[in-house]
């Protein structure tokens, strides 16, 4: 099919008032640009994302151009007419511009694909905007509006692939995927995220090909998947990428979880629990007004992966995972890593797997309140999530038991409030700093002064607020007993 018969598709009234309203969001600026184009024989187009969301009445931010003028031309035309201009993603045939405060990027027509052992793709630039929405991810992403007169181009069908909200590829899904294969995770990031379903070739390919994405860099796989993860319904992309084994390459703990169920069934479904965790932690989180918390969302899908590792059959058939959280923990730090996750995010969500578990001592409300400061302390900053985390944990259909565990979190949390009024629980510190401790003991900068500080902060977790008075008299004592 040449360019030709790529000509304006028939839409709806309704359509073609979504494209209008794109074409008037867009601004004075991406039609100045067009017409700019136009007059110096190029064409322009908005392409891909924005004109998706247009047609499903989702807000637009980002304005993607592509054209059939090189990355050098395209330099060429805008030159004293943008604001700025930086081409920091020019090897793939981007430019990047601003103009009257609007940030656009321009791509010429292109194609990319992968070799056998590469991470990076060849890039080959193309002359039609067929050719360049052939090679494009999806039909819902291969759909044009031509600068600057508006005509709008479908060539594969994503119009009634929008309205059935199926995601199907322009040509055969195995293509598609060969030429890169991290459309593999954008597949399961788009049913997360738009609630689409996976066309039967679409499935087949991802199954057969998962493997591919072995090629593709770290962080590419870890951007999709934090875009899957802040998506309204995660719960289907992660179940997706389990069923068509693409989740043995990215978050290979997730599908073992399935192995935890013994043959007799005498526990949960592990794999099944930690997609209810997710659910229910997102629940909990939009019913506080919080915006997605990546932090949150990831802790609660990998605080169980602990468990296939700590499985143990005791006498009668009990099944017990002794320290999971602790195996837990570091195995989500060793994925995380891996995936290159920054830092706070690593130990963040290692650190609130590792705490899931410590409300479950709590009981009926046995805990003194030494042991609710150190609840507090131990989760710092991250105590709004681990609250939600610890309440969302709870997927017992026992609606008593359920109830029982709702009430004594909700006495923890009254405690803590309580605590925390009283005395700041987050900047709990020694009754005495660092240079009263060595004033007191009469000596200088070293070890012992840090182990004189950790010894007085346990005293005041234990104890509450003493007094300088009364710290010093302990501090003493402790000096004694150690010579």
């Amino acid at each position: 099919m040449s360019d030709s018969q790529a000509a304006e598709a028939t839409l709806t009234d309704e359509q073609r008032s979504a494209v209008d309203r794109l074409l008037r969001s867009v601004g004075s600026v991406v039609t100045e640009l067009g017409e700019r184009f136009a007059a110096a024989g190029h064409e322009l187009a908005i392409v891909g994302g924005p004109v998706r969301d247009a047609l499903l009445g989702r807000p637009v931010h980002d304005i993607d151009l592509t054209t059939d003028a090189v990355p050098q031309r395209v330099l060429e035309l805008v030159d004293g007419w943008a604001d700025a201009v930086w081409t920091i993603g020019i090897e793939f045939g981007t430019v990047g511009l601003r103009k009257n405060g609007q940030q656009v990027e321009i791509t010429t027509y292109r194609s990319e694909s992968y070799q056998v052992k590469s991470r990076k793709p060849e890039v080959s630039y193309g002359d039609s905007l067929y050719g360049d929405l052939v090679r494009r991810d999806f039909t819902v992403n291969a759909m044009a509006v031509r600068l600057p007169g508006g005509e709008f181009v479908d060539p594969f069908g994503g119009l009634a692939d929008l309205a059935d909200r199926r995601l199907r590829t322009p040509g055969r899904a195995e293509d598609s995927f060969n030429d890169d294969p991290l459309r593999i995770m954008r597949a399961m990031r788009f049913a997360a995220q738009l609630g689409f379903s996976l066309d039967e070739g679409v499935r087949t390919a991802a199954t057969a090909m998962s493997d591919r994405l072995r090629i593709v860099s770290a962080e590419r796989i870890r951007d999709e998947l934090v875009k899957l993860m802040l998506s309204p319904n995660p719960r289907v992309g992660v179940a997706l990428m389990t069923d068509l084994g693409v989740a043995d390459h990215v978050l290979p703990e997730i599908p073992k979880l399935k192995l935890t169920v013994d043959e007799h069934h005498r526990h949960k479904d592990v794999y099944e629990h930690s997609l209810t965790v997710l659910d229910q932690a997102i629940d909990l989180e939009r019913a506080r007004g919080m915006e997605p918390d990546l932090v949150l969302r990831l802790a609660a899908l990998l605080h169980d992966i602990g468990k296939p590792k700590t499985r143990s059959f005791e006498p009668g058939g009990k099944v017990t995972f002794h320290h999971h959280e602790v195996v837990g923990a570091s195995m989500s730090r060793n994925r995380l890593s891996a995936l290159r996750f920054p830092k706070d995010v690593v130990n963040d969500v290692s650190k609130l797997v590792s705490l899931h578990l410590r409300f479950h001592g709590y009981g009926k409300g046995e805990w003194t309140d030494s042991a609710v400061r150190r609840y507090a302390r131990d989760a710092g900053p991250l105590l709004s999530r681990l609250h939600i985390l610890t309440r969302a944990d709870c997927t017992t259909r026992n609606r008593r038991k359920a109830a029982a565990l709702a009430r004594a979190y909700d006495d923890i949390e009254r405690r803590i409030e309580r605590l925390e009024q009283e005395e700041e629980l987050s900047k709990i510190r020694p009754d005495l700093d660092g240079n009263e401790i060595q004033e007191v003991l009469g000596i200088g900068p070293g070890p012992l002064v840090g182990q004189a500080w950790r010894f007085l902060l346990e005293l005041r977790l234990e104890n509450g607020p003493l007094g300088k008075e009364a710290a010093t008299e302990a501090l003493r004592r402790w000096a004694a007993e150690r010579e």
